[in-house]
């Protein structure tokens, strides 16, 4: 195989801590070979690549249709409008819709994402259709025996899903990966998703700190969708989710965008939301969108060993060229359109 070679210079993002540091950027055959200062280096930003770690690219097909009611009507399966038109759609629509979805994460800078994917093994097999050539790595949450050929299973709720134990024990022995939603509408069911020791919680909107405790103390990441959430109506207050004291408790918290439906999966977006109404640090924040990465078994962090999974941003060429703070202006002013270069190797 060929060997390739490529430098970047610029002010990195390094590491998990997010330090900016003027340097060169060598990449061999897709790993960051070396990270060397560089005090000459141009003013243009280098940022790891987002993770978003939970999407339904699914519901591309029902997107902006109108909908009104509560959440059991609108996505709880398995008579949600949500799932009544994804049965009604066609494969083909769906693999043409789910790799739209895919093509515009990509431009915004995302190089990977966790999906919950409906419809069994043909679900999972049309999204891995919808993904095939294209440069983001899917971690795969299948149901209904979807997670079979899924790199994990992915439960609603264990108050939707009888025999929700059964599952994951199944899951588990075939060596598969474990989310489940929790929290969402409320508490109740949280003890219990936790009680089964999944690699990952979506939501916790309501979650209480006995239980957020719980999750730090086990280190089972939480996944926090926060423009859905409003959108859904299970919260209209910065205390739900409660981003600040999962945040104090040690929580690994991480950032998703959620149903396609309803909101765009745009990281870009999400980071500025959840800026304004939960006052999250911004490297947190920006952390949360980076660190979901870690699920599909390589960080996109940016350092020495890592693969190469980055994007570039040249202030000059906007507004952005008199921020005072990289990582603040990119939460809350950057967007997809002013990316220069996307490096992604998977």
């Amino acid at each position: 195989m060929k060997k390739t070679s490529l430098t970047l210079s610029g002010h990195a993002l390094a590491g998990e801590e997010l330090t900016l540091r003027p340097v060169d950027i060598i990449i061999e055959s897709g790993t960051i070979a070396a990270i060397e200062e560089n005090p000459r280096a141009p003013g243009i930003w280098i940022c790891p690549a987002f993770f978003n770690a939970h999407t339904h690219l699914g519901d591309t097909i029902a997107m902006d249709c109108g909908a009104t009611g509560d959440i059991a009507s609108l996505v709880t399966p398995p008579d949600g409008l949500k799932h009544r038109l994804l049965a009604e759609a066609s494969r083909e629509d769906l693999i043409r819709g789910m790799h739209a979805s895919i093509e515009g994460m990509i431009a915004g800078g995302v190089a990977g994402c966790a999906d919950f994917r409906e419809g069994g093994t043909g679900g999972v097999s049309a999204l891995k259709e919808a993904a095939d050539g294209l440069s983001l790595r899917t971690v795969i949450f299948g149901r209904d025996g979807g997670e079979e050929i899924a790199d994990g299973l992915g439960i609603s709720s264990t108050r939707d899903i009888a025999d929700a134990g059964l599952q994951v024990a199944d899951a588990r022995k075939a060596g598969k990966k474990i989310a489940l939603h929790a929290g969402e509408r409320d508490s109740k069911d949280v003890d219990a998703a936790i009680a089964l020791e999944p690699d990952l919680l979506v939501h916790c909107t309501h979650a209480t700190k006995k239980q957020l405790r719980e999750c730090a103390d086990r280190q089972i990441p939480v996944v926090i969708c926060p423009r859905s959430n409003w959108l859904l109506g299970v919260t209209s207050s910065a205390r739900h989710p409660p981003v600040q004291e999962m945040v104090a408790l040690g929580c690994t918290v991480l950032l998703g965008t959620d149903n396609v439906m309803f909101v765009p999966p745009d990281m870009f977006s999400e980071m500025a939301f959840t800026s304004t109404v939960y006052g999250i640090d911004p490297t947190v924040l920006l952390q949360a969108a980076v660190r979901g990465s870690e699920m599909a078994g390589s960080s996109f962090f940016i350092r020495e060993g890592a693969r190469a999974n980055l994007f570039t941003i040249d202030p000059a060429r906007s507004a952005l060229h008199f921020s005072r703070d990289p990582v603040t202006s990119i939460i809350k002013r950057a967007s997809g359109s002013q990316i220069g270069n996307r490096v992604f190797n998977l």
